[in-house]
C-alpha cells in the first residue's frame, strides 16, 4: 500500500475512526461553547461532517430525554441495578453456605458436646 492509499480502504474511501465517548464529548462541548465550527471539528477529529452532525443531534437528544425524566425535589424511584445484583449475589450465596453446612453436617456427623 503506497502513501497515497494510506487511511482509505480498498474502494478509496476514508478509513472509518470510532471516537471515544470522551473524544464525542470534547467535540460536543466545542460545538456547544461556539470555539469550533462542524467543519472544524470534523477536520480535527478525522472524521466526516456528517458524523458530527450526528453527534451533535444525539447529545442534544440525550440531554433532552435525561432533563425530562429530572424532576427537582423529588426523589427518583428508579432502583440501582448494581444494589440488586449485589443482593441477588448474597442471597445466591447464602443458600450455597446453607446446603455446604449442611452437607458437612451429614459427612461428619454430629459432633459430641463433651
Amino acid at each position: 500500500m503506497g502513501v497515497e492509499g494510506r487511511g482509505t480502504d480498498r474502494a478509496g474511501r476514508r478509513r472509518k475512526r470510532f471516537l471515544s465517548p470522551m473524544e464525542k464529548y470534547e467535540i460536543w462541548l466545542g460545538l456547544l461553547r461556539g470555539e469550533v465550527t462542524i467543519s472544524e471539528a470534523a477536520d480535527r477529529s478525522g472524521v466526516d461532517r456528517s458524523t458530527v452532525m450526528k453527534l451533535r443531534t444525539v447529545a442534544k437528544q440525550g440531554a433532552l430525554d435525561a432533563l425530562a425524566q429530572s424532576r427537582p425535589g423529588v426523589k427518583a424511584n428508579r432502583v440501582d441495578p448494581d444494589l440488586v445484583d449485589a443482593r441477588a449475589e448474597i442471597a445466591r450465596l447464602s443458600e450455597a453456605l446453607k446446603e455446604m453446612s449442611v452437607r458437612l453436617m451429614l459427612v461428619e456427623g454430629k459432633g459430641r458436646w463433651d
